[in-house]
């Protein structure tokens, strides 16, 4: 399938939130909402003190619509009533996240035509660090040093894991060796035929190939870091419901990335040496529509690509960048765990050791678990108390 096709699908899910959000929007309308009185609690009406229930009021008004929504219909409300909501031409800022995506995701994509899966997953430990710094410097986070230790050791953990495919590769995933020519063909080559063979077999040679991948790998990582800082600073400073957003950066990623199918395909697709590639629309087309299998992964990987943001979001809007790179970081665990059970993966006990470090470094940088050294503990000083009144008896 063309590599412009697996772009396009991946906005196409992200503008699926649109459909939840529509579908929300006519529940509301159609189904009648609960009176005051339930959805809010009992108040007190009768009230001689007026400026008390105006304080009320007040308060009430002022209120966070994220507190006073129905958990379950929670992303569908802005994160602060009192930040500048996201509209008119500010809905262009979401541009910026979704081409990072396209640059982010490509280039990784593009990198693991000449890596190995094993060092495409350390490369893209580096996304940890990334975000970390990129935290520090645009958002001014305050990052402590236990916490930059669980950054290390989370990407310590990742290396482990890639090490370990890389020394004990799956007998699955080894290719066919390949088939030496005949000795008639050797012979007859001249020596200026072989000196070219020599020529062509030292730039096309792993090594280079390999330099080139981790390199495009890692700056994937820089793009990917950057589009999740953006994100943070935009929930940061306007009030728009995360599925919104998913929507808007579907929206204007795919608008990009269909500009970009319709150029390759102009200018490398269509001409003899393209034709059948990674820029051939039709052939892509043809691809999808006949093949049903393609088909139905498409609209599976469609689906999950919407989730996956929707939820990326909420992390961040939640807790921080930082923090969802890591949990992004730990899906490594499950995505091993059900090749193990698929019998696509053979275990290796380094492996364990790596994600056991993974897991280790997410739960201390979300302190779940205390840092080990005393040093490294951040002494918070004590909130003071609210002020007890006596309690009067009748």
């Amino acid at each position: 399938m063309p590599l412009t096709y697996g772009r396009a699908q991946m906005f196409i899910g992200e503008m699926g939130c649109w459909l939840v959000i529509v579908a929300f929007t006519l529940y509301r309308r159609l189904v009648p909402q609960p009176t005051p009185l339930f959805a809010g609690g009992y108040q007190e009406v009768n009230s001689d003190d007026s400026t008390e229930v105006e304080a009320e009021d007040e308060i009430g008004r002022t209120s966070s619509a994220q507190e006073l929504a129905d958990p379950v219909i929670k992303p569908l409300v802005p994160n602060a009533d009192e930040r500048t909501p996201l509209v008119g031409w500010k809905v262009f800022l979401l541009a910026m996240p979704a081409c990072c995506d396209i640059a982010g995701t490509t280039l990784m994509n593009v990198g693991l035509l000449f890596v190995a899966a094993s060092i495409y997953q350390m490369t893209r430990g580096a996304l940890i660090l990334f975000v970390g710094l990129f935290s520090v410097i645009f958002l001014r986070r305050r990052i402590f040093l236990y916490q930059w230790s669980a950054l290390f050791i989370v990407v310590a953990g990742v290396a482990i894991v890639g090490l370990a495919g890389a020394i004990a590769p799956n007998p699955q995933a080894q290719p066919a060796p390949p088939v030496p020519p005949p000795v008639k063909e050797l012979s007859a080559l001249s020596v200026r035929e072989a000196a070219e063979q020599l020529k062509t077999a030292a730039v096309d040679s792993g090594a280079l190939k390999t330099i080139l991948g981790v390199i495009m790998i890692a700056g994937a990582q820089i793009f990917t870091a950057t589009q999740f800082v953006l994100e943070e600073w935009i929930l940061e400073h306007y009030a728009l419901e995360p599925l919104k957003v998913v929507g808007w950066e579907g929206t204007f990623g795919l608008l990009v990335t269909l500009i970009g199918m319709i150029i390759l395909h102009l200018a490398v697709g269509r001409t003899d040496a393209g034709r059948n590639g990674y820029f051939d629309v039709r052939e892509g087309w043809r691809e999808v529509t006949q093949n049903r299998a393609i088909a139905v992964t498409s609209i599976l990987i469609m689906i999950s690509i919407g989730g996956f943001n929707y939820f990326g979001l909420s992390i961040t809007r939640s807790v921080s960048a930082t923090a969802r790179s890591i949990i992004d970081t730990c899906r490594t665990l499950f995505i091993w765990i059900v090749s193990l059970g698929l019998g696509w993966e053979s275990f290796k006990w380094l492996q364990i050791v790596g994600f056991a470090l993974l897991v280790y470094g997410t739960f201390l940088f979300n302190d779940i678990v205390r840092p080990p050294l005393k040093a490294c503990v951040v002494r918070r000083r004590p909130e003071p108390l609210l002020e007890e009144e006596p309690i009067e008896h009748s």
